[in-house]
């Protein structure tokens, strides 16, 4: 009996070659999980906008600093990126457009209408 195999044996993900449908699907649960964390900091800001006029002023000044508005655009590619990619994942889900091309192209279609949106995200945040 032969024990040798050609699977590797240690796994080092920044060395393996990842499709763009395996990326696209990763950068989806990522961005899940990072907004589902950010949850209770933006419930927290919204609740201090609230609280009074002081609090709503230092929410506004938070969000004009520029390191926060380049969070948001970071923000905003999460967020597109999730809402895109699970389009896609409903879209396959229901049997339309799972030929190999088909999947590649709309792997590479999610990466287009992300960045449009980003893009037009950015240009009103400035």
């Amino acid at each position: 009996m032969n024990t040798h195999t050609d699977r590797p044996v240690f796994l080092d993900l920044r060395k393996i070659h990842w499709p763009v449908m395996a990326f696209v699907s990763g950068i989806h649960r990522a961005s899940g999980v990072v907004m589902v964390l950010l949850l209770p900091v933006l419930v927290y800001l919204f609740e201090l906008s609230l609280r009074n006029e002081q609090g709503f002023q230092a929410v506004i000044d938070l969000l004009r600093s520029t390191p926060v508005k380049m969070l948001g655009v970071l923000l905003a590619w999460l967020l597109a990126h999730h809402f895109f990619a699970g389009i896609r994942f409903l879209l396959l889900d229901m049997d339309l457009g799972v030929e190999k091309s088909e999947v590649r192209k709309t792997a590479w279609m999610v990466h287009a209408a992300t960045a449009i949106a980003v893009l037009l995200v950015a240009g009103g945040m400035l």
